[in-house]
Protein backbone atom coordinates (compact mmCIF):
# COMPACT_ATOMS: atom_id res chain seq x y z
CA UNK A 1 0.00 0.00 0.00
CA UNK A 2 2.40 2.59 1.28
CA UNK A 3 0.64 5.57 -0.75
CA UNK A 4 -0.03 3.57 -3.78
CA UNK A 5 -3.33 1.94 -5.05
CA UNK A 6 -3.92 -0.70 -3.15
CA UNK A 7 -3.40 -4.20 -5.44
CA UNK A 8 -6.00 -6.88 -3.91
CA UNK A 9 -6.47 -10.89 -4.82
CA UNK A 10 -9.82 -12.17 -4.33
CA UNK A 11 -10.03 -15.68 -4.46
CA UNK A 12 -13.82 -16.67 -5.52
CA UNK A 13 -14.05 -20.52 -3.67
CA UNK A 14 -17.80 -20.99 -3.90
CA UNK A 15 -20.58 -20.64 -1.64
CA UNK A 16 -24.05 -19.12 -1.95
CA UNK A 17 -22.47 -15.16 -2.74
CA UNK A 18 -21.72 -16.84 -6.36
CA UNK A 19 -24.62 -19.20 -6.87
CA UNK A 20 -27.68 -19.32 -9.43
CA UNK A 21 -31.31 -21.04 -9.56
CA UNK A 22 -31.61 -23.55 -11.83
CA UNK A 23 -34.34 -25.60 -13.05
CA UNK A 24 -34.58 -28.14 -10.21
CA UNK A 25 -35.18 -24.70 -8.41
CA UNK A 26 -31.56 -25.97 -6.29
CA UNK A 27 -28.95 -23.50 -5.70
CA UNK A 28 -25.19 -23.99 -7.75
CA UNK A 29 -22.19 -22.40 -8.50
CA UNK A 30 -21.46 -20.48 -11.32
CA UNK A 31 -18.14 -18.39 -12.74
CA UNK A 32 -16.12 -15.95 -10.67
CA UNK A 33 -16.81 -14.06 -14.29
CA UNK A 34 -20.04 -13.76 -13.83
CA UNK A 35 -20.14 -12.83 -9.77
CA UNK A 36 -17.85 -9.91 -10.96
CA UNK A 37 -20.39 -8.93 -13.35
CA UNK A 38 -22.99 -8.21 -11.17
CA UNK A 39 -20.87 -5.22 -9.38
CA UNK A 40 -20.16 -2.99 -11.61
CA UNK A 41 -18.92 -0.62 -8.90
CA UNK A 42 -15.56 -2.21 -8.58
CA UNK A 43 -14.38 -0.42 -11.44
CA UNK A 44 -14.15 2.97 -9.35
CA UNK A 45 -13.35 1.24 -6.12
CA UNK A 46 -10.20 2.58 -6.40
CA UNK A 47 -7.91 -0.39 -5.90
CA UNK A 48 -6.31 -2.50 -8.47
CA UNK A 49 -7.80 -5.88 -8.34
CA UNK A 50 -7.02 -9.62 -9.72
CA UNK A 51 -9.20 -12.53 -9.33
CA UNK A 52 -8.20 -16.36 -9.45
CA UNK A 53 -11.08 -19.27 -8.09
CA UNK A 54 -11.01 -22.93 -7.35
CA UNK A 55 -11.33 -24.62 -10.85
CA UNK A 56 -14.84 -26.15 -9.46
CA UNK A 57 -16.39 -24.00 -6.47
CA UNK A 58 -17.87 -25.17 -3.51
CA UNK A 59 -20.63 -25.57 -1.79
CA UNK A 60 -18.66 -24.20 2.04
CA UNK A 61 -19.98 -27.73 3.19
CA UNK A 62 -17.97 -29.36 1.57
CA UNK A 63 -14.93 -27.83 2.45
CA UNK A 64 -12.22 -29.87 4.19
CA UNK A 65 -8.49 -29.02 5.63
CA UNK A 66 -6.98 -29.63 2.70
CA UNK A 67 -8.91 -26.70 0.60
CA UNK A 68 -7.82 -24.19 3.80
CA UNK A 69 -4.31 -25.68 2.84
CA UNK A 70 -4.66 -24.66 -0.51
CA UNK A 71 -5.84 -21.10 0.23
CA UNK A 72 -3.28 -20.97 2.71
CA UNK A 73 -0.55 -21.81 0.02
CA UNK A 74 -2.43 -19.91 -2.77
CA UNK A 75 -1.77 -16.23 -0.22
CA UNK A 76 1.77 -17.65 0.45
CA UNK A 77 2.53 -17.56 -3.56
CA UNK A 78 1.61 -14.25 -3.89
CA UNK A 79 2.12 -12.78 -0.59
CA UNK A 80 4.35 -10.40 -2.19
CA UNK A 81 2.54 -9.64 -4.87
CA UNK A 82 -0.36 -7.74 -3.28
CA UNK A 83 -1.16 -5.76 -0.61
CA UNK A 84 -4.54 -7.73 1.04
CA UNK A 85 -6.53 -10.62 -0.08
CA UNK A 86 -10.32 -11.05 0.29
CA UNK A 87 -11.61 -14.82 0.13
CA UNK A 88 -15.35 -15.09 -1.20
CA UNK A 89 -16.65 -18.24 1.21
CA UNK A 90 -20.18 -19.79 1.68
CA UNK A 91 -21.03 -18.94 5.19
CA UNK A 92 -21.90 -22.68 6.68
CA UNK A 93 -18.27 -23.30 7.49
CA UNK A 94 -16.36 -19.87 6.87
CA UNK A 95 -15.98 -19.15 10.97
CA UNK A 96 -13.85 -22.90 10.65
CA UNK A 97 -12.14 -21.51 7.89
CA UNK A 98 -11.28 -18.09 9.08
CA UNK A 99 -9.82 -19.67 12.64
CA UNK A 100 -7.97 -22.65 10.33
CA UNK A 101 -6.32 -19.63 8.43
CA UNK A 102 -5.72 -17.24 11.63
CA UNK A 103 -3.72 -20.19 13.21
CA UNK A 104 -2.14 -21.37 9.50
CA UNK A 105 -0.45 -18.03 8.22
CA UNK A 106 2.23 -17.01 10.80
CA UNK A 107 3.45 -13.53 11.02
CA UNK A 108 0.82 -12.51 9.17
CA UNK A 109 1.31 -8.26 8.34
CA UNK A 110 -1.29 -8.00 5.67
CA UNK A 111 -5.50 -8.19 4.97
CA UNK A 112 -7.11 -11.87 4.70
CA UNK A 113 -10.97 -10.63 4.52
CA UNK A 114 -13.72 -13.27 4.26
CA UNK A 115 -16.93 -12.45 3.18
CA UNK A 116 -19.54 -14.43 1.96
CA UNK A 117 -23.78 -13.96 1.29
CA UNK A 118 -26.88 -15.13 2.99
CA UNK A 119 -28.62 -14.94 -0.42
CA UNK A 120 -27.14 -15.05 -4.01
CA UNK A 121 -25.82 -11.77 -5.78
CA UNK A 122 -28.32 -12.35 -8.81
CA UNK A 123 -31.27 -11.77 -6.32
CA UNK A 124 -31.89 -7.89 -6.18
CA UNK A 125 -32.59 -8.63 -2.48
CA UNK A 126 -29.03 -9.73 -2.04
CA UNK A 127 -26.66 -8.96 0.63
CA UNK A 128 -23.81 -9.75 -1.54
CA UNK A 129 -22.36 -6.59 -3.13
CA UNK A 130 -22.40 -4.41 0.15
CA UNK A 131 -20.40 -7.36 1.70
CA UNK A 132 -17.70 -7.45 -0.80
CA UNK A 133 -17.50 -3.50 -2.04
CA UNK A 134 -17.08 -3.42 2.11
CA UNK A 135 -14.87 -6.28 2.08
CA UNK A 136 -12.81 -4.84 -0.45
CA UNK A 137 -12.35 -1.42 1.13
CA UNK A 138 -11.49 -2.53 4.20
CA UNK A 139 -8.89 -4.78 3.08
CA UNK A 140 -7.61 -1.38 1.08
CA UNK A 141 -7.30 1.00 4.43
CA UNK A 142 -4.43 2.20 6.01
CA UNK A 143 -3.23 3.47 8.88
CA UNK A 144 -1.13 6.79 9.15
CA UNK A 145 1.89 5.15 8.11
CA UNK A 146 0.85 4.04 5.39
CA UNK A 147 0.60 0.52 6.18
CA UNK A 148 -2.66 -1.99 6.26
CA UNK A 149 -5.27 -1.08 8.70
CA UNK A 150 -6.23 -4.85 9.38
CA UNK A 151 -3.42 -6.77 9.27
CA UNK A 152 -5.18 -10.43 10.41
CA UNK A 153 -7.80 -12.87 8.86
CA UNK A 154 -10.57 -11.16 9.46
CA UNK A 155 -14.80 -12.05 8.60
CA UNK A 156 -16.82 -9.24 7.26
CA UNK A 157 -20.88 -9.60 6.94
CA UNK A 158 -23.44 -7.50 7.12
CA UNK A 159 -21.89 -4.46 8.85
CA UNK A 160 -19.25 -5.91 11.32
CA UNK A 161 -16.31 -7.02 10.74
CA UNK A 162 -15.23 -10.38 13.38
CA UNK A 163 -11.77 -11.19 14.15
CA UNK A 164 -11.47 -14.56 12.18
CA UNK A 165 -10.91 -16.99 15.23
CA UNK A 166 -13.83 -15.14 17.66
CA UNK A 167 -17.04 -15.74 15.42
CA UNK A 168 -19.55 -18.12 15.03
CA UNK A 169 -22.45 -18.49 12.56
CA UNK A 170 -25.54 -18.11 14.55
CA UNK A 171 -28.58 -18.36 11.62
CA UNK A 172 -29.32 -19.35 8.41
CA UNK A 173 -32.11 -16.73 7.83
CA UNK A 174 -30.88 -13.71 9.00
CA UNK A 175 -28.45 -11.26 7.01
CA UNK A 176 -26.84 -10.85 10.86
CA UNK A 177 -25.70 -14.41 10.11
CA UNK A 178 -22.66 -14.45 13.31
CA UNK A 179 -22.04 -13.21 16.26
CA UNK A 180 -18.74 -12.90 18.27
CA UNK A 181 -19.92 -13.55 22.11
CA UNK A 182 -16.73 -13.11 23.57
CA UNK A 183 -14.67 -10.19 21.45
CA UNK A 184 -16.02 -6.99 20.19
CA UNK A 185 -16.02 -6.36 16.40
CA UNK A 186 -13.00 -4.99 14.84
CA UNK A 187 -14.61 -2.15 12.78
CA UNK A 188 -18.59 -1.58 11.84
CA UNK A 189 -19.62 -0.04 8.61
CA UNK A 190 -22.27 2.69 8.56
CA UNK A 191 -21.87 6.13 6.32
CA UNK A 192 -18.17 5.72 7.21
CA UNK A 193 -16.39 2.86 8.61
CA UNK A 194 -15.50 2.98 12.01
CA UNK A 195 -12.57 1.15 12.98
CA UNK A 196 -11.97 -0.28 16.56
CA UNK A 197 -7.87 -0.53 16.68
CA UNK A 198 -7.47 -1.10 20.02
CA UNK A 199 -9.00 -4.77 19.24
CA UNK A 200 -7.38 -5.10 15.94
CA UNK A 201 -3.78 -7.00 16.32
CA UNK A 202 -0.63 -5.12 15.18
CA UNK A 203 1.40 -6.43 12.31
CA UNK A 204 3.60 -9.28 12.83
CA UNK A 205 7.16 -7.88 11.64
CA UNK A 206 8.57 -11.98 11.60
CA UNK A 207 9.07 -13.22 8.05
CA UNK A 208 5.36 -14.31 6.65
CA UNK A 209 5.28 -18.20 6.52
CA UNK A 210 2.77 -21.17 5.95
CA UNK A 211 2.12 -23.74 9.01
CA UNK A 212 0.00 -25.92 6.84
CA UNK A 213 0.48 -29.11 8.66
CA UNK A 214 -2.92 -30.37 10.41
CA UNK A 215 -4.05 -32.95 11.93
CA UNK A 216 -7.91 -33.88 11.33
CA UNK A 217 -8.30 -36.89 14.05
CA UNK A 218 -9.80 -34.76 16.01
CA UNK A 219 -13.12 -36.54 18.30
CA UNK A 220 -16.21 -34.70 19.17
CA UNK A 221 -18.42 -35.77 22.34
CA UNK A 222 -21.02 -33.82 23.04
CA UNK A 223 -22.60 -34.14 26.38
CA UNK A 224 -26.63 -34.38 27.00
CA UNK A 225 -28.75 -36.03 29.58
CA UNK A 226 -29.27 -39.54 28.93
CA UNK A 227 -25.56 -40.35 27.27
CA UNK A 228 -24.91 -43.78 27.76
CA UNK A 229 -21.96 -45.38 27.68
CA UNK A 230 -22.76 -48.06 25.49
CA UNK A 231 -22.67 -45.30 22.40
CA UNK A 232 -19.79 -42.87 24.09
CA UNK A 233 -17.47 -44.83 25.38
CA UNK A 234 -16.04 -46.22 22.17
CA UNK A 235 -16.31 -43.13 20.62
CA UNK A 236 -13.82 -42.30 23.29
CA UNK A 237 -11.70 -44.83 23.16
CA UNK A 238 -11.40 -44.89 19.22
CA UNK A 239 -7.84 -45.37 18.91
CA UNK A 240 -7.39 -42.80 15.91
CA UNK A 241 -8.10 -40.34 17.95
CA UNK A 242 -5.14 -37.82 18.12
CA UNK A 243 -7.58 -35.62 21.00
CA UNK A 244 -11.00 -35.33 22.15
CA UNK A 245 -13.23 -32.21 22.11
CA UNK A 246 -15.49 -32.80 25.09
CA UNK A 247 -18.53 -30.67 24.56
CA UNK A 248 -19.92 -29.69 28.23
CA UNK A 249 -22.65 -27.52 29.49
CA UNK A 250 -21.76 -24.02 30.68
CA UNK A 251 -18.92 -23.27 32.29
CA UNK A 252 -17.73 -26.61 31.32
CA UNK A 253 -20.07 -29.20 33.51
CA UNK A 254 -20.50 -32.49 32.43
CA UNK A 255 -22.91 -35.39 34.00
CA UNK A 256 -20.06 -37.20 36.61
CA UNK A 257 -21.06 -40.63 35.17
CA UNK A 258 -18.38 -43.24 36.30
CA UNK A 259 -17.91 -44.43 33.24
CA UNK A 260 -16.98 -41.04 31.05
CA UNK A 261 -14.45 -40.08 33.84
CA UNK A 262 -13.09 -43.37 33.87
CA UNK A 263 -12.35 -43.59 30.07
CA UNK A 264 -11.59 -40.09 29.64
CA UNK A 265 -9.17 -40.96 32.37
CA UNK A 266 -7.29 -43.64 30.39
CA UNK A 267 -7.53 -41.36 26.84
CA UNK A 268 -5.36 -38.58 29.06
CA UNK A 269 -2.91 -41.12 30.43
CA UNK A 270 -2.83 -42.80 26.49
CA UNK A 271 -1.01 -39.05 26.11
CA UNK A 272 -4.83 -38.39 24.35
CA UNK A 273 -5.57 -34.37 25.10
CA UNK A 274 -8.99 -34.00 25.84
CA UNK A 275 -10.33 -30.34 25.67
CA UNK A 276 -13.06 -29.17 27.32
CA UNK A 277 -15.36 -26.32 25.39
CA UNK A 278 -19.03 -25.41 26.29
CA UNK A 279 -22.03 -25.53 24.45
CA UNK A 280 -22.36 -22.16 25.31
CA UNK A 281 -21.12 -19.45 22.71
CA UNK A 282 -20.78 -17.08 25.66
CA UNK A 283 -18.76 -16.68 28.48
CA UNK A 284 -16.17 -18.95 29.34
CA UNK A 285 -15.04 -22.75 30.58
CA UNK A 286 -14.31 -22.35 34.28
CA UNK A 287 -13.95 -25.99 35.43
CA UNK A 288 -13.02 -25.16 39.22
CA UNK A 289 -16.13 -23.33 39.39
CA UNK A 290 -18.63 -26.37 40.14
CA UNK A 291 -17.68 -29.63 41.38
CA UNK A 292 -19.35 -31.35 38.01
CA UNK A 293 -16.82 -29.68 36.18
CA UNK A 294 -14.00 -29.68 38.74
CA UNK A 295 -14.18 -33.85 38.66
CA UNK A 296 -12.97 -33.36 34.79
CA UNK A 297 -10.18 -30.72 36.21
CA UNK A 298 -8.44 -32.94 38.69
CA UNK A 299 -8.40 -35.85 36.00
CA UNK A 300 -6.14 -33.59 33.66
CA UNK A 301 -9.20 -32.28 30.92
CA UNK A 302 -7.68 -29.09 29.49
CA UNK A 303 -9.86 -25.76 29.42
CA UNK A 304 -10.54 -24.07 26.29
CA UNK A 305 -11.26 -21.03 28.01
CA UNK A 306 -13.45 -18.54 25.96
CA UNK A 307 -12.48 -20.08 22.62
CA UNK A 308 -15.38 -20.88 20.64
CA UNK A 309 -15.51 -24.74 18.90
CA UNK A 310 -14.48 -23.21 15.33
CA UNK A 311 -11.38 -22.00 17.26
CA UNK A 312 -10.64 -24.59 19.92
CA UNK A 313 -11.21 -27.52 17.10
CA UNK A 314 -8.70 -25.43 14.38
CA UNK A 315 -6.10 -24.79 16.79
CA UNK A 316 -6.18 -28.41 18.05
CA UNK A 317 -5.55 -29.51 14.16
CA UNK A 318 -3.12 -27.06 13.93
CA UNK A 319 -1.33 -27.25 17.25
CA UNK A 320 -1.32 -31.51 16.49
CA UNK A 321 0.32 -31.02 13.24
CA UNK A 322 3.03 -29.21 14.55
CA UNK A 323 3.98 -32.46 16.07
CA UNK A 324 3.47 -31.05 19.65
CA UNK A 325 2.08 -33.11 22.50
CA UNK A 326 2.00 -33.68 26.58
CA UNK A 327 3.02 -30.44 28.27
CA UNK A 328 4.30 -28.60 25.48
CA UNK A 329 0.40 -29.21 23.63
CA UNK A 330 -1.09 -28.08 26.91
CA UNK A 331 0.92 -24.98 27.24
CA UNK A 332 0.52 -24.00 23.91
CA UNK A 333 -3.09 -24.75 24.03
CA UNK A 334 -3.74 -22.16 27.13
CA UNK A 335 -1.16 -19.45 25.35
CA UNK A 336 -2.97 -16.46 23.31
CA UNK A 337 -1.82 -17.15 19.86
CA UNK A 338 -3.31 -15.37 17.59
CA UNK A 339 -6.10 -13.64 19.33
CA UNK A 340 -8.29 -16.86 19.56
CA UNK A 341 -8.82 -16.40 23.48
CA UNK A 342 -8.81 -13.25 26.30
CA UNK A 343 -5.75 -13.26 28.34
Amino acid sequence: MMGTTARILILYTGGTIGMIRKDDEAYHPFSFENLISYIPELKSLGVELEADSFDEPLDSSNMTPGHWQRIAHRIESDYTNYDAFVILHGSDTMAYTSSALSFMLHNLAKPVILTGSQLPIGIPRSDARENILTSLEIAAAVNEEGGPLVPEVAVYFEYNLYRGNRLQKVSSQDFEAFQSPNYPFLAEAGVQIKYHRRYIRSASIGRFQVLPELECKVGLLTCFPGMSAELCVPQIENPQNKALILLSFGSGNAPNHRWLLEALARLIERGVPVINVSQCSAGEVAMAKYDAGKVFQDIGVIGASDMLLEAALTKTMHLLGQGLEGEAFVDAFRANLKGELSD
